[in-house]
């Protein structure tokens, strides 16, 4: 047999092999029901018993700050359910239900269960509660009859007893009929109260504005004493699956209850002040009864409210097990079946009530009002808070199917939330801490038992996307007339991304701290619906690759009839830093030609959009240890130094190349070498890199011979080694250029337009101890005429590419 729900409360649906039965439950509640439920929780237990209580320890200022405080919490809260209820068709499950299906399972499920435990748990409370309305009867009992009734206990655990009998027998129809009779019991009681004192005298000096007793519990205790009575705010919401328009009713009586509940505590801790003193009130739980016109209707209206309180909770607490059982949220797919399981045509959550009576006997058999009363308000309040969380997440994620017709704001949430954590900690920093980590443990349970559901990421996931957003369209607007540094914005074309890694790798250590970095998958044909289906597998291989390596990289890819028309389209395409791409990465196996043939073919393209550029000559050692990178300067690329040497200090920057290092190899002739190796070294100082001098070396170079020897020989064991080149060399020397370094592993050829300033652009690099090899200040300009950092002459015009015109077309 298989149980699916749609509403817990008013619609199930049970499915076995013989057929099919539908049962519905005719909603016909409509705003009053909802507006009765939450005002008569709130008028209850604690407004009866701790109220004068606490106007006794904290003074009427005080009770007033805790009103504040806690509608602070409750008021957000019931804003925010309320917002929720209206973006949605709302059925059967509370609060659990509209959290659910607006936010996801994972998300409601964590939420639902805390709250369940807080609904059960309540139970527990007002029975508690409701016992002591009979201190009276206790008080007769004893004088008439000699015995020595003390214990709440007698009258609590009876009670949740016959109150599970009754709702089991009964059903929800019972709960509805009470609330009207309730109600207006506690209206009456309250009308009395507030005419009466005429027949009571104080037995201390009254003070309306400062009078508490000596030695008052801390504030924070006393709220936390108090709290319960707040939470009654959305008790309501759990009649959704019974009201006829409950995207109208859940709004409008859950905040007009709390509306008039604030209204009503303010004018009750009004009433206590001005009428006994703080010691009756702090030491007598029934103070009211003496302040009353008539003293019996307070422990009648007490009785009356804390029973309808307890018969509420007993109600809604089974349905939101009901619905967390129909969904599943449960490990056990018995135990799911066991909970969701309802008996006769409305679906009664018999089980479910069966295991909440069993953890309200549990609580009740504590018999202490206030401990039962701290741990309620720190379930509610890390509740309360994940929910008002959730709304913020929502404002700030700007999800276009979230369109309630109630809406909330997004800093009265952040209000509510941030009250709750502060509230929480005040209270007491080891609940509060246990509360959390309850709500936290719960969200990780559902989460592993439900791995495909939507949780919290795609709320955050929305929010990061509009902050992103607004983030690249600012650096977009300012980056022309704030742009005084340069930091490599990399973008990375390959077709052979799985063939080989080092190319990613690459981009991988250049956008781990200073960079950024855009990998492009090319996919070589014409857009169709397959090339559209391979691109996305292609792109969730990527993604695992990037995942699994834990890198910054930017993956995607791109389907284009050419490796020219992808070139040309890559170009194009914006940075993932808000601002333009500066830096093109081609890359190819050092013994395959063909793909250096595509490089040089479409290089001028790069340049002509005034892109530096990078060539990864790629070897089958790959980057060794991630030891030595080995940076060589020759005549003939002088102009490129300064990008080599900052990417080979980035690259460096990286964990994985920890304990690594640079050496610097300067070639020139022999009658030039002092003169270019002070001016590298006045060029290192100026960029204030922490490099040694004896990790420079110079090498004179003979007249005819090759520079290839030189490298092959002294870099045989580098890890990566770095060389510059010339536009115009490519040119004419075309794929030869990248040839003869057999004896060398990973090679970057690097090739810049621009002239990039070191001191503006790395402040420390590790692997380097700073300081070391530093040179002493000189004056004046550089010595000999400065090297042409524009390679200008190489630059293509618009429409003098060597590309043939055709193939860009396509």
């Amino acid at each position: 047999m298989r149980i699916q729900t749609s509403d817990s409360l008013s619609l199930f649906r049970v499915e076995t092999g013989k057929g099919k039965m539908e049962n519905s439950r005719t909603r016909s509640l409509g705003t009053a029901p909802v507006f009765l439920t939450a005002i008569s929780t709130i008028l209850g237990a604690i407004m009866f018993l701790r109220f004068g209580y606490s106007v006794g320890h904290v003074g009427l200022l005080g009770m007033v700050a805790i009103i504040a405080l806690g509608h602070m919490v409750t008021i957000p809260t019931a804003m925010a359910i309320a917002e929720i209820a209206t973006n949605q068709k709302v059925e059967g499950g509370g609060s659990y239900y509209i959290i659910s299906r607006s936010f996801g399972i994972t998300i409601g499920a964590a939420i639902g269960i805390a709250l369940y435990f807080s609904e059960a748990i309540s139970v527990a409370f007002y029975s508690i509660a409701f016992a002591e309305a009979f201190r009276p009867v206790y008080t007769f009992v004893n004088e008439a009859y000699g015995y020595s009734l003390s214990d709440p206990r007698m009258v609590s655990i009876p009670g949740v007893i016959l109150l599970a009998v009754l709702v089991l027998t009964r059903g929800a129809n019972l709960g509805v009929r009470i609330l009207y009779v309730v109600v207006g019991v506690l209206f009456l009681s309250l009308a009395m109260f507030f005419m009466g004192d005429s027949g009571y005298t104080p037995s201390g000096t009254v003070d309306l504005w400062t009078g508490r007793i000596g030695s008052p519990d801390a504030f924070f205790l006393v709220f936390a004493i108090i709290f319960p009575a707040f939470t009654g705010v959305t008790a309501g919401v759990g009649l959704s699956g019974d009201l006829k328009r409950p995207r109208r009713s859940i709004p409008l009586g859950t905040l007009s209850a709390a509306v008039v509940g604030m209204v009503v505590y303010l004018a009750i801790a009004l009433k206590l002040a001005t009428s006994a003193s703080p010691a009756d009130l702090a030491s007598d739980q029934l103070i009211m009864s003496r302040i009353a016109l008539w003293g019996p209707i307070i422990p009648i209206g007490l009785g009356c409210a804390t029973f309808s309180s307890a018969l509420g909770s007993i109600l809604v607490a089974p349905r939101t097990l009901q619905a967390l059982g129909h969904d599943g949220v449960f490990p056990g797919k018995g135990f799911n079946r066991w909970v969701a399981g309802g008996r006769g045509t409305t679906g009664e959550p018999h089980n479910g009530t069966l295991l909440t009576v069993i953890i309200a006997l549990l609580f009740v058999s504590v018999g202490d009002v206030n401990f039962v009363a701290r741990i309620i308000s720190m379930i509610f309040m890390v509740t309360y808070g994940a929910i008002c969380l959730i709304s913020i997440l929502e404002h700030f994620a700007a999800d276009p199917s979230y369109r309630p017709s109630f809406r909330s704001r997004w800093y009265i949430s952040l209000l509510g939330a941030a009250a709750c954590v502060w509230l929480m900690f005040e209270m007491s920093p080891v609940y509060a801490s246990l509360a959390i980590l309850f709500m936290v443990g719960i969200y990780i349970l559902v989460s592993r038992v439900h791995p495909e559901k939507r949780g919290l990421a795609s709320l955050f996931q929305g929010a990061i996307f509009q902050v992103s957003r607004n983030l690249h369209v600012f650096l977009q607007k300012t980056h022309r007339s704030t742009e005084a540094t340069w930091r490599p914005s990399v973008v990375c074309i390959s077709k052979d991304s799985f063939q080989r890694l080092a190319a990613f790798e690459l981009l991988r250590w250049i956008s781990h701290k200073y960079g950024f970095g855009t990998y492009i998958h090319f996919i070589e044909g014409h857009f169709s619906r397959s090339a559209n289906e391979e691109s996305k597998e292609v792109l969730n291989r990527l993604l695992h690759l990037a995942s699994a390596s834990e890198s910054n990289v930017y993956v995607d890819t791109i389907i284009s009839p050419s490796y020219t028309t992808a070139v040309a389209q890559l170009i194009q395409i914006p940075s993932i830093s808000g601002k333009e791409n500066n830096l093109v990465l081609f890359e190819f196996a050092k013994d395959n030609v063909e793909d250096v043939e595509l490089i040089v073919e479409n290089y001028r393209l790069a340049v002509a959009a005034d892109f530096d550029v990078c060539i990864l000559a790629a070897s089958e050692r790959g980057y060794g240890y991630h030891r030595e990178i080995h940076i060589w300067i020759t005549p003939a690329d002088f102009e490129n130094v300064n990008l080599m040497i900052l990417l080979g200090y980035i690259i460096l920057g990286h964990p994985d190349w920890h304990g690594g290092f640079i050496r610097i190899f300067t070639m020139f002739p022999e009658e030039e070498v002092e003169e270019r190796k002070e001016d590298l070294l006045k060029m290192v100082k100026e960029g204030r890199l922490p490099i040694s001098t004896r990790n420079v070396e110079t090498v004179p170079l003979v007249k005819g011979s090759d520079v290839r020897a030189y490298i092959n020989e002294r870099s045989r064991d580098a890890d990566l080694c770095i060389i510059g080149f010339r536009g115009e060399q490519m040119k004419y020397d075309k794929e030869q250029l990248f040839a003869g370094y057999n004896d060398v592993g990973t090679i970057l050829f690097v090739n810049t337009k621009r002239e990039i300033e070191l001191d503006r652009v790395i402040e420390d690099v590790p692997g380097v101890p700073e300081g070391e090899g530093e040179l002493p200040e000189e004056g004046g300009e550089e010595k000999g005429e400065k090297p042409d950092a524009g390679n200008g002459e190489d630059i293509p015009e618009d429409g003098e590419s060597d590309i043939a015109e055709d193939e860009i077309n396509k």
